[in-house]
């Protein structure tokens, strides 16, 4: 919180008459933002019902995966009389990966008319139905003796996965104040890595990866979501979306109390509407009117780079190869499951340690460390696989350049984007930003899963030279365009694009004194003197 006691000399002609007012800037230290448990309470809760159920969605497929398609051989010999051919239970086992890629690009399309209808917070609680309802397909299937109810299933969490990775980083972006906002963030990237790592120990032989018991697995998906739906309607809907978008300033005052835990939230509220006259407009901007606009330009730009990067980095191609190198390491079929849980836990504590250092570190080092680092475990895995039928300690080192790939990411890359889609953009133009993120991110996806067979079964080990040269012009464009983010305000960084966007920068100076109501302790009587003070969390 800034406190800045303002006195500055200028001089304005307006309809011929001339004013004079001086204003004299002191900062005083800034204290350490207070984290409240209704913050905390609303970030983990928000993430266990969304992003948590990203990752499991992820990871639950793997250790079911024989019994399904033996599921498929069943179902589809009682219904035509004869064994379903090898290449269709492939078709169909593809289509209930893939298809879940698909429902998530539809979400990310569907995100932003549900927020603007429903706000953050009704957006993710209407999102619990998709979750609970696809845990019953997905659980029933069997029973029902239908593998459609897997597919159909799968599609619907899909949905909810694209819904929540675009409401969830906006909801969590705008309760949090600005020197929290990346550590608050965090919550997304280690409940994703957190839902990664309970999908591979239910998956274990010994608790739910059973023929007898998998379809649990799926029904374990509607626990969260449940969690949600108890607690979210208790905590507060953002404010910034309360003042900006429904005129609520009783709501949003009242929100602000409960998230920053004081009674005096004045300059918060006047903060945002400084935004809110910033952007001369309470209109929310269109997906065309954000590609269009050129005041945001490089913001649209970086957000799709980083996207992108966060895709087709590589991470979905190391989970691809880590059972096969395990193999050649010479460990035990039966061993393997326990081992792939370190990946699990390594990803879980990098999220973590990146959530705890990222106010101090700052979003540019982080994303850049990140990807770099990732470049050169790729590099090293190459040459690695290359060798290992040649040395028998080798398949060693390249399961710790797989390890080292997972903790990069998971140190920058597996989070952040989503922190900086909320933060590049002022409030109109930031549902419309989540959904160009949602789309690139799905598509991305989907791009992956559909060409990395092709491209591994031609380049062999060669391929993650392919993610190596991609995490490189990642970190050279996030080096020479982004700025540091950290402890800013949204409208300071949207201000800190205009040079490069090659649009005109309002003076910061005046732009500080007429965004702030006075509250003057001394007003000379020609009002030529004002003092009053600015501090806000926000």
């Amino acid at each position: 919180m800034n406190v800045c006691f303002v006195a500055v000399t200028s001089e304005y002609t307006f309809h011929k008459v001339k004013t004079q007012f001086t204003v004299k800037r002191t900062v005083k230290k800034t204290p350490p933002q207070r984290i409240t448990a209704c913050l905390v309470n609303a970030a983990f809760f928000g993430a266990l019902g969304s992003s948590y159920l990203y990752g499991y969605s992820l990871s639950v497929v793997n250790a079911p995966s024989l019994f399904i398609k033996t599921f498929y051989n069943k179902t589809w010999q009682e219904r035509y009389g004869e064994p379903i051919r090898a290449d269709m239970v492939t078709t169909l086992w593809s289509i209930t990966v893939s298809i879940f890629a698909i429902g998530g690009l539809l979400g990310a399309l569907c995100v932003t008319l549900l927020m603007k209808v429903l706000g953050r917070k009704g957006t993710l609680l209407l999102n619990n139905s998709f979750a609970m309802i696809s845990a019953l397909l997905l659980a029933l299937g069997e029973k029902a003796g239908s593998f459609e109810m897997l597919i159909i299933g799968r599609f619907i969490m899909g949905v909810d996965s694209g819904i929540s990775l675009s409401a969830l980083p906006m909801y969590l972006g705008e309760i949090a104040p600005r020197q929290v906002r990346g550590f608050i963030g965090q919550f997304n990237s280690i409940l994703i890595c957190l839902g990664v790592f309970t999908g591979q120990v239910l998956g274990l032989p010994e608790l739910l990866g059973q023929e007898a018991r998998w379809n649990f697995l799926f029904a374990f998906q509607a626990l969260p979501a449940l969690l949600q739906l108890c607690v979210l309607p208790f905590l507060p809907e953002s404010p910034r979306f309360l003042l900006m978008e429904r005129r609520d300033e009783a709501g949003a005052e009242k929100a602000f109390r409960d998230f920053l835990g004081k009674e005096d939230v004045s300059k918060e509220l006047e903060e945002v509407h400084a935004e809110s006259r910033a952007q001369n407009t309470m209109r929310m901007a269109s997906i065309t009117e954000l590609l269009l606009n050129p005041a945001v330009r490089w913001q649209v730009v970086t957000v799709v780079v980083t996207m992108a990067c966060y895709q087709l980095c590589g991470l979905n191609a190391i989970w691809y190869y880590t059972n096969g190198i395990l193999r050649d390491s010479g460990f035990a079929e039966n061993v393997i499951p326990y081992v792939v849980l370190s990946t699990g836990a390594v990803e879980t504590l990098a999220a973590i340690v990146s959530g705890l250092v990222i106010e101090r570190v700052g979003r540019r080092p982080l994303l850049l460390f990140g990807f770099t680092a990732m470049a050169f475990f790729f590099g090293l895995l190459t040459v690695f696989l290359n060798f290992q039928v040649s040395y028998l300690w080798m398949p060693y080192l390249s399961f710790i350049c797989i390890l080292g790939v997972i903790a990069s990411f998971c140190s920058g890359p597996g989070g952040i984007p989503f922190v900086l889609t909320g933060e590049l953009f002022e409030q109109s133009y930031r549902p419309a930003a989540f959904m160009i993120a949602g789309v690139v991110n799905w598509l991305s996806n989907f791009a992956v899963g559909l060409v990395f067979p092709f491209m591994q079964e031609a380049l062999q080990t060669n391929a993650f030279l392919v993610f190596m040269v991609v995490c490189v012009l990642g970190a050279v464009y996030l080096h020479f365009i982004l700025p540091e983010t950290k402890n800013r305000t949204f409208l300071d960084i949207s201000q800190s694009f205009a040079k490069i966007n090659k649009v005109p920068l309002p003076d910061k100076e005046m732009e500080n004194v007429l965004a702030v109501k006075p509250r003057s302790k001394q007003v000379e009587a020609n009002g030529k003197v004002l003092h009053f003070e600015v501090e806000s969390s926000f």
